[in-house]
């Protein structure tokens, strides 16, 4: 009787963590398309640049987890921009914010990575800044150019955090290294490291 009960709370637990998964898929994909489909609403409905368009422009960047610092300089400089060029049609805001915001990037910067392997990176920063986007992009550079790459989950306590960087691991085609939630996250990165001398990995990438 209590096998049967452990098998059935397996496979519960098993469809929870699926759930999970597939509503973290759809919420990153809203994420990344609500930006650009509320930019694109904002031109269409606006048909001349005013102080109003300005102020739901902000709100756009501000809500898309821009930061406060890099809005305000995006901001001074479309309006700078604007003024300077006479722009009055709302339609070519679009492209002029996406070259500002291709200036506010900066330059390609390429990543050194021709060390004895394993090379290791750590991605630090308060939540909610893309840390673990961020290594799902730098990781799947890196698969493009045919390193081998380890992802770690050493977030170990934020809510989701393991389950999204799973998701990352399977797009970019990496190897992960996990725990429970709730670990020791030095404990997850000590056996990540031997994991990759281990098996030859060229970078390992670690989420905090």
């Amino acid at each position: 009787m209590a096998g049967l009960f452990s098998k059935l709370k397996e496979k519960l637990t098993k469809t929870d963590q699926k759930q999970q998964k597939s509503k973290l898929k759809e919420t990153l994909t809203k994420t990344r398309e609500s930006f650009v489909s509320k930019v694109k609403q904002l031109v269409t409905v606006h048909k001349k640049i005013d102080e109003e368009l300005y102020e739901e422009l902000e709100d756009i960047l501000l809500q898309a987890d821009v930061g406060v610092a890099a809005t305000c300089r995006l901001m001074d400089e479309i309006r700078q921009d604007v003024k300077k060029r006479k722009i009055s049609d709302a339609a070519d805001l679009r492209n002029l914010l996406q070259g500002k915001m291709k200036e506010l990037l900066g330059e390609d910067v390429s990543l050194q990575t021709d060390f004895p392997p394993p090379t290791v990176i750590l991605v630090v920063g308060v939540n909610g800044v893309g840390k673990t986007t961020t290594i799902g992009k730098l990781a799947y550079g890196m698969r493009q150019e045919g390193k081998s790459v380890l992802m770690v989950a050493a977030d170990t306590y934020r809510a989701a955090a393991i389950e999204q960087l799973e998701i990352w691991s399977e797009r970019a085609d990496t190897e992960i290294i996990k725990h429970m939630p709730g670990s020791d996250p030095a404990a997850v990165v000590f056996d990540a490291i031997q994991a990759a001398k281990k098996r030859d990995i060229d970078v390992v990438v670690i989420d905090t």
